[in-house]
Formats: structure tokens, sequence, C-alpha cells
């Protein structure tokens, strides 16, 4: 033990007060801890009882001493008892030196491997046990005997105690610390016997499933889950305690979270099924992003069909406007002539204006969520809709259960609200009616906006088809893409689309992600590396008005040169930069021990900025979206 720590010299003091010799091996078979008595019991040189000594080293001195009796072959005396100390067994011996003194030596294991070893000197006890088995004729050889089987039977006895009590400690802090991580992983692990009574769970099952019940030990799973969550995941259930091993997702509906569960036989050694082993992870998050992932390669396979079809009706349309408007304009054209060109030249417009709405529901788009609030959101939607709704539509709005912002794509959310707001108009007739906007939490899950009306609600081939492009209960008055478009950006943000009657009329529910965007990092050092001065004094101002600390670089070789500094929390870097290298570039050398975030002006399209390893922020971009940004990408 090294004497400069007090805790360490207390401890030592103490160990030198024992009477009894102590030592302490570690798993590689070197001295960990010794007291004095140690060393004076075997009289050894000081280097023998400094800490690193090997093993092997002072058994070899004491067979040279001859310690354990006359050896002939001295190196395999000491192989076979550093092989002995490589497979330590709790053991109790006693043994007489060579200068007549007989030691007890109790040895037992340590659980992080190594061992400790107590001599105690019994020459003493032996010397009186000869007297007694000399001078005491009333006692027989036999009990003489059997008292000191006794004897050493209760010192191997003990020692296997304190080798068992050692044992049961190291069990109960390894099922204390196996209980801890279970309870702090973000899953619910829980065990189920063949009656769907829980045996075992890691106390997580509400943080998975809201609204489940707390302690679900001793319990049924029916009133555990409640009747509809357990209906659905029931099959799985079934085919585990057949033996068949299974993973599903459900939507746990009084949430409106995504739950993966994963269910495993519990065989005997029989091999009998006895129960279930179950793993619930929320996975909402992944849902939809995997749902905006897909609805994008939905999209990027639209535009790829419809690209080349559109640009040769394009020109198509472009021939047709230029003949039929060279024909309006020649002379004696008789009045159904005149009107045949007017009515051709509409239908041209009118493809065209199709051709802009198929671009804009099939190009390629970027969500920019940035922090909204909703409920002054929600005001200035109304307030720009009334004026085109009508006198003969009452326009209501209510907001409830979201403080602060959240993070959504204000502009998609206002293009998706005001077109069904127009929908719910024409569904109403010229005869209006009443249009409620709601908007309110979906547990921590979804944000859900509404839009209904007291119109004649949806008919059941609409309820079908209403979200297909092209589908139109208007005739030759609508294009049939509204609610394709919404449905399209609704998806493209990882959410849902829920069209349904109620008593009223009919009803249009959106569901986002709620994502909160008033958690703000803690302030930290940021590198900003941007060579044009006035962004980066702009988004240095940005910066420090959120209480970060900013340096400052111009280039990846000055930002390399900083990145030496220690404490730095993130690197804000626009991706072209003068010299050697770009954005992308650092960005893939520092990303895996540093948070990175590119800005750029360059389209989503560009190559460079989608070989980004990071988020990349749109510029221009303002302080509640750099703040976002930064929040998601420490996370």
């Amino acid at each position: 033990m090294s004497a400069e720590d007090p805790r360490e010299r207390l401890t030592q003091a103490g160990l030198n007060l024992i009477g009894q010799a102590l030592s302490i091996f570690d798993s590689d078979l070197r001295l960990a801890v010794s007291n004095r008595q140690y060393q004076r019991m075997f009289d050894l040189p000081d280097e023998f009882t400094r800490v690193g000594t090997s093993f092997e080293d002072t058994i070899r001195l004491l067979v040279l001493r001859g310690e354990y009796g006359p050896v002939n072959d001295i190196e395999e005396a000491v192989h076979v008892r550093v092989e002995q100390a490589r497979a330590f067994q709790p053991h109790y011996l006693e043994r007489t030196r060579t200068n007549g003194r007989t030691i007890a030596v109790e040895g037992a294991p340590l659980p992080q491997g190594g061992w400790v070893t107590v001599y105690t000197d019994i020459t003493e006890i032996k010397r009186q046990e000869a007297l007694l088995r000399a001078h005491s004729a009333e006692l027989s050889e036999q009990v003489l005997e059997n008292a000191e089987r006794l004897a050493g039977a209760n010192r191997a006895l003990a020692a296997t105690n304190a080798a068992l009590e050692e044992a049961q400690r190291e069990l109960t802090a390894i099922e204390a610390r196996t209980r801890q991580v279970t309870e702090m992983m973000p899953a619910h692990i829980a065990h189920m016997g063949r009656d769907f009574i829980y045996t075992f769970s890691n106390r997580r099952l509400t943080a998975v499933m809201p609204g489940s019940l707390d302690d679900p030990v001793g319990k049924h799973a029916n009133d555990v889950l409640g009747l509809d969550t357990f209906a659905r995941i029931e099959p799985g259930f079934v085919k585990a305690l057949a033996g068949q091993g299974n993973v599903l997702e459900i939507t746990h509906e009084p949430s409106g979270r995504r739950i993966r569960i994963a269910l495993t036989p519990d065989r005997a050694a029989s091999g009998q099924v006895k129960g279930v082993y179950i793993l619930s992870t929320d996975v909402t998050h992944e849902t939809q992003a995997r749902a905006a992932l897909a609805q994008s390669s939905k999209r990027e396979l639209a535009a790829q069909l419809t690209s080349g079809l559109a640009h040769d009706f394009a020109n198509l349309l472009t021939i047709i406007l230029g003949l039929q408007g060279r024909l309006e304009r020649m002379p004696g054209l008789s009045p159904d002539a005149q009107g045949a060109v007017r009515a051709t030249l509409a239908a041209a417009r009118r493809g065209g204006a199709l051709l802009d709405r198929i671009a804009a529901i099939s190009g390629k788009r970027e969500l920019r969520p940035q922090a909204v609030e909703l409920r002054p959101m929600i005001e200035d939607i109304a307030a720009m809709a009334r004026p085109t709704l009508g006198d003969a539509v009452q326009l209501e709005t209510f907001v409830g259960g979201i403080e602060g912002p959240v993070l959504l794509d204000p502009g998609q959310l206002q293009d998706s609200v005001l077109n069904l707001l127009l929908n719910a108009r024409d569904a109403m007739g010229p005869q209006g009616g009443t249009i409620r906007v709601e908007v309110h939490p979906v547990r921590d899950t979804w944000v859900e906006i509404s839009v209904s009306d007291t119109g004649p609600g949806f008919s059941e081939e609409a309820l079908s088809r209403a979200l297909d492009p092209f589908f139109t209960t208007k005739g030759g008055e609508g294009s049939g893409l509204g609610l394709s478009m919404v449905y399209d950006q609704t998806k493209l943000a990882g959410g849902t689309v829920r069209l349904e009657n109620t008593p009223e009329g009919a009803l249009v529910a959106l569901r986002l992600p709620l994502r909160p965007a008033q958690a703000e990092t803690a302030p930290m050092l940021v590198l900003l590396v941007e060579d044009n001065e006035e962004i980066r004094a702009h988004t240095r101002e940005m910066l420090r008005g959120m209480d970060h600390t900013v340096i400052e670089a111009g280039s990846v070789a000055e930002a390399e040169a900083l990145l030496a500094l220690p404490d730095i929390g993130l690197v804000l870097s626009d991706i072209q930069l003068p010299g050697d290298g770009t954005g992308v570039d650092l960005a893939n050398r520092i990303a895996e021990r540093l948070p990175v975030v590119l800005m750029t002006s360059l389209p989503p399209g560009d190559a460079l900025r989608a070989s980004a390893p990071c988020p990349v922020l749109q510029k221009p971009f303002n302080a509640a979206t750099l703040a976002a940004t930064l929040a998601g990408a420490r996370r």
C-alpha cells in the first residue's frame, strides 16, 4: 500500500496490529497487501513484502530455505505450488516449519480474483494438546483424537463459512447491480408464467406504456395491460408459450405510442416451456422516422416516374397554347370557333396548373422544423382563412394541453390546415355551417390537429379513397390532389392522417410527432467554423445569446488546430470552406468524438450536402432553429 494516502496508512497500521500474519495476492499472482507479522513469521527480506512481488519468487525463496521439507527438484516444487495457486480453492491446513513452530494456514478466494491467506502460530496450542495427552490419564486416547479432529474440523468449517459468507455478499451485490441496471434501461423487462401472471418486472412498464399498472408482479396481464393491449399481444404470448420466440409491434392506443415487444420462451432443463421473457421497447420515434423515410422514397420514385412525362406533357401544352393563341388572333373566326379556342386555351392552362401541383406533390421537399407556438399560429391561420371561407361559415379554434413551442414545419402545417379548411367549406356547400380546428397532445408522443365540419360527412367511397391522388367528389371543379398533398406532407414528417364521420359531419385528424423545443442545451464552448465574416458575426451573436462561449476559425486547418483545446462541446461549421477540405471532411474526422452541426446554402439535392454525417442547417436560419438543432445534436 502507498504511504501517501491517510486512509491507506490507517488500514496498514490496523493490519500491523493483528497478531496473525496476512497476505493477499491478486489474480496475476502478485502481492497486493501484507502486514508486518507476515514478514516476521517467515523472516522475509523487505523486497519480498513490497506490492507487486511475484508469488513464484516468494515460493522459491521458501523452498530454498527448506520451508516445505527436503525437495529433490526445486523448480518442479515451485511449479506445482504456483499451479495450485492458479486454481485456488478454499483450504485449511496445519504444518510444522523448519524452526519447529506449527502454523495454521487458512486461505479463501476473492470474488475479484486472487486470494487472501491468514497464518496463525498454533505452536502453544499444540504443546498444550501434547501435555494434555501425556498427563491426563482420565481422558482416553480416542477422546483426545476426536477432540483434535473436531478442533481441526471446526477451524476448516470456519474458513468455509467465511468463504460462503463472502460469496453470499457478492451474490447479493450482483443481484442489486442487476436490478439497478435493468431499472435504468429505457425498456420494460419482465417474466410471465404460463398462467399469464407476472413474476418479475423492472418497474419500467408505465414509462413504456403509460396507463399500465406500475407494479405488475403477481397480477394477470389482462389487468396489467388492459383488455385492448392484452388482446393485441396475446397471439405472441401463445406462440412463445408454444416454444416459438417472436417479435411484434403494436400501437398502444391509450398513449398513441408504437411499441416493439420481443417474446422469448423460458425453457426448463427438461425443455418444457414454463414462461415467457418479455422485452418491450418504445420505438415511436424510430417508426416516425421510418414512415418519413418511406414517404420520401415514394416521393423520389414518383418524381422519377413523372418527371419525364411531365416534361413532354409541358412541351405539348406549350405547343397547344401557342397554336391556340395564334388561332385566336386569326381574323374572321366564327363565334363558335372563338368559343372552342377559348375553351381549349382554358383546358391547356388548367393542365399547366395541374402539372405544377403534381410537381409539388412528387418533387423534392426538405422539412424545415422550427420552434412553433401553436396557439398564435392557429389564430393566424384562422384570421387568414376567414375572408375566404365567407360569411356563412363560422370558424372556431381551440388549442389546449401544449405549453411552450414545439418543433414543426410551419409552412407545411399552414398549407395542410388551409387545405382542410377549404375542403370543409366546399363540403358544407352554400348554406355554410361551423368548422372547428382543435389542437391537443396525445400523451407525450403526438400533437393532433383536427378539422371538423357540420356538413354531410364522407361517403363510404370517400372514406376509403379520399387520400388517393386525383380522387375528387367535386367533379370537374377539383384536381383530387388537395388531401393527397396533406397526406404526403404529414407522412413526410413521420405523422399519420385519419378520416372519420362524426354525428355532426366529417373530421380529418393529423398526428405529427410531438417534439418540445423548449429544451435548451447547457452553456458550452462552441467552435464556429465560417469563412464569411458577416455570417460568422451573426451566428456568433445567436450562440452568445444562448449563453454559449464561442471560438472561431475560418478554415478546416484553423479548426483542426483549435480542436486541441480542452472542453470544446460542439463544432458548428459551414460546408464550403476555403483551402483544402470541406466542412463534411471535418465532420467525418471528428464526428465520433464531438457533436457536429453543418450549415450551408447548398440545395437539398447537392451531392456534397447529402454526404454529411451529421445534421445540416439550411441558411438562412433563425435562433430558434439553431437552438433546436444544437439540442438535437447533443442528445
